[in-house]
């Protein structure tokens, strides 16, 4: 393995106990970081790049998407514009386009959406099962999102498929389905809301999932008030997704527990919800996370750069607040923070995930929004991007 040095970083973003360092240099030994300090102290290494003054960050985590899915919902969005209002039932038009795509399509939509998110600085992320709601589909998602994505995530309660009773439909998740993609998955997830499954239901999901050994999401909050905080902190999941709709009880619950408040700005902003209140939760000392939600209803998107931005001038979060959330506070909502080779922070020991701006600050990712600001990529020490 080879030895790279990073020289003339005008604005390092560790995510680390240096916090930010200027005129400073980083090292990238195989796979991880082996140093940051200053520049004029770089020690040597086979490859030399000199970024000119730009700033370097970790790469994106993106700890929420939905990439299994054929077909868009361009129509749906623009009757939503026009004041329709969403609904959780436009998940089943993508269900039977997903469902008549044949195994090659789908694999080929995802890898693309995965290099999409790469080009725009995304190194890791996340993708789940959910527009199958059959056995069949559900397991073929699960093993085609396993060949593009580090984190799979078992949806198979997303919404009740049209003909099924829910708690038959229940049964169904928590039985056969679970058995045929286990294999391919890290986590399962719920849809914890109205027009989807009530917390009785949620409960039975999550603890099927966790009896079979995997770590517990949940989609919650976001139509409205509802137990899904709860039933994520009650039952230690990692994370709990959306969070638009939270009471003070909510906000103190996510603040004395570990489960990360995940949000997703980009779906806010397409379904012109309230967004959450970023605020409050860092305030009270809750772990924020911010991720794309890529899905074709609602944000379809991967420009985790633009979910930045629109923290930060919607969210009142701060741009320091909004990149730890996209960086490392997606890979604590994925439990990838530490360990043998954590990622979210650009320190000695990290998996050497990073991205160089064509920009002197990322102050310039909410300066400058809707700009291509991402100029290059490395993942695990290789240049991607």
């Amino acid at each position: 393995m080879s030895s790279t040095v990073f020289t003339n970083i005008g604005e390092l973003t560790t995510n680390g106990g240096e916090g930010v360092l200027h005129d400073a240099a980083l090292v990238v030994d195989g796979e991880r970081i082996a140093w940051i300090g200053p520049s004029a102290r770089a020690p040597a290494a086979d490859e030399r790049v000199d970024v000119d003054g730009r700033a370097v960050l970790p790469g994106w985590v993106d700890s929420h998407t939905h990439l299994a899915f054929a077909g868009d919902r361009s129509a749906e969005f623009a009757a939503r514009m026009a004041g329709e209002s969403y609904a959780a039932g436009g998940i089943k038009v993508s269900v039977e386009r997903t469902r008549a795509a044949s195994s090659e399509e789908l694999r080929g939509l995802m890898a693309e959406r995965v290099r999409a998110a790469n080009r725009g600085g995304t190194t890791w992320l996340e993708t789940k099962t959910g527009y199958g709601l059959n056995v069949e589909t559900e397991e073929r998602s699960a093993r085609l999102a396993a060949e593009v994505s580090q984190d799979v995530t078992y949806l198979g309660a997303h919404v009740v498929p049209d003909g099924w009773d829910a708690d038959d439909y229940v049964g169904l998740v928590t039985g056969k389905m679970l058995d045929a993609v286990r294999p391919h998955v890290t986590w399962i997830d719920v849809f914890c809301e109205r027009g989807a499954f009530d917390e009785d239901q949620s409960r039975a999901v999550l603890q099927a999932g966790l009896d079979a050994g995997l770590g517990l999401r949940v989609h919650g909050n976001q139509l409205g008030p509802g137990p899904g905080v709860k039933l994520a902190v009650e039952l230690g999941a990692a994370s709990v997704d959306h969070c638009n709709f939270l009471d003070a009880d909510d906000i103190e619950r996510l603040g004395a527990s570990t489960t990360v408040a995940t949000l997703l700005p980009a779906c806010d902003l397409s379904t012109r919800q309230p967004f959450p209140p970023a605020r409050a939760l860092i305030d009270a000392g809750a772990t924020v996370a911010l991720a794309s939600n890529c899905n074709p209803g609602t944000s379809y998107t991967t420009s985790m750069g633009f979910c930045v931005a629109t923290a930060v001038l919607q969210m009142h979060m701060t741009v320091q607040e909004a990149v730890w959330s996209a960086t490392m506070g997606g890979a604590r909502a994925l439990g990838r923070h530490e360990g043998a080779l954590p990622i979210g922070a650009l320190a000695p020991g990290f998996r050497a995930d990073l991205q160089v701006l064509d920009a002197p600050s990322v102050t310039h990712l909410a300066y400058r929004p809707g700009m291509q600001l991402t100029q290059a990529v490395w993942q695990a020490g290789a240049p991607i991007a």
